[in-house]
């Protein structure tokens, strides 16, 4: 893509309308509740993997947002600059809630404290001050993408929606995956705004798809092995394995990804306004589910 075009490409998208809301909601996820260890269907392997993405949630969405406000100064688009203050909105909010349910998650036994720990946040801090302010960006946008792509598997498969898990886990994450829809390309619009190249992008995006899935499996691998019901039940865990990443979740998921992978390439080539308008009504319309969690 030529320097001109690019340039046509970040304004035209830049001035999408609509922006993401910061919506104050609050989960009953507190302490006076009970979960069965094995929440999602009573599934080890599921339930872990859910666990340990609550868990990544928090300090991602932080570096997200240290990511973009390194350049929120640099934006001349006034509705990028709100499209960015919903972003912020949303992912700060996003980290609170999940933190909640990530205290009862630890209380059960899952082994994700890691995560959020100081010493953990203090050294991805350093790694990302090492990094080129638009490598650092660029990595946030294509983890938007991840998160969009896994959002919309979520919320528009019925065999995800049907699977049985704790409901007000699954008021959250469908709350979440909402929201990572509606801001899906507000990252990827302020990398383009501030000049980040089209090289860069697609080379960061190759770097993550690498690295995701060794590291997705090997943590949900030690997760697994320091559960001693887990341990006692290989066969089990072989199966649930299978279907996990052989079910409607992961199904095709790499093929989505490589998506990003092409020249010019954009989030809302991926068209997910049906969608979104669905659960918006279901989730915060007049008669929504989350309605009364609403602050």
């Amino acid at each position: 893509m030529t320097g001109k075009l690019r340039r046509q490409r970040a304004n035209a998208t830049a001035t999408r309308p609509g922006y993401p809301t910061t919506r104050r909601v609050r989960f009953a996820l507190g302490e006076d509740r009970v979960y069965d260890k094995y929440f999602v269907n009573d599934d080890i392997v599921f339930s872990h993997f859910v666990a340990g993405l609550s868990g990544s949630f928090p300090p991602g969405e932080e570096s997200f947002i240290r990511s973009v406000r390194r350049f929120s100064d640099r934006l001349a688009d006034t509705a990028l600059q709100r499209r960015v203050a919903g972003f912020i909105g949303q992912e700060s909010t996003h980290g609170q809630q999940h933190r909640q349910i990530n205290e009862k998650l630890i209380e059960m036994g899952y082994p994700i404290g890691w995560w959020d720990s100081k010493s953990f946040k203090e050294r991805f801090i350093r790694f990302e001050q090492r990094l080129p302010g638009r490598v650092h960006l660029a990595m946030t946008a294509a983890s938007e993408h991840y998160t969009a792509i896994l959002a919309e598997r979520i919320l528009g498969r019925a065999e995800v929606q049907e699977i049985p898990g704790e409901p007000e886990i699954w008021n959250l994450l469908n709350w979440h995956a909402l929201e990572e829809l509606e801001h899906k390309s507000v990252a990827f619009d302020v990398y383009r705004a501030v000049g980040g190249s089209e090289r860069t992008r697609i080379a960061v995006m190759w770097a993550m798809i690498a690295l995701t899935f060794p590291i997705t499996l090997t943590s949900l691998a030690v997760s697994l092995a320091r559960d001693p019901v887990a341990r006692r039940q290989p066969l089990r865990l072989a199966r649930e394995a299978r279907a996990l990443f052989g079910g409607p979740l992961f199904s095709g998921l790499m093929y989505d990804l490589a998506k990003y992978l092409k020249p010019g390439f954009h989030p809302d080539d991926i068209d997910t306004q049906r969608l979104l308008q669905e659960w918006q009504q279901e989730l915060f319309g007049p008669q929504g589910v989350l309605v009364d969690h609403l602050k």
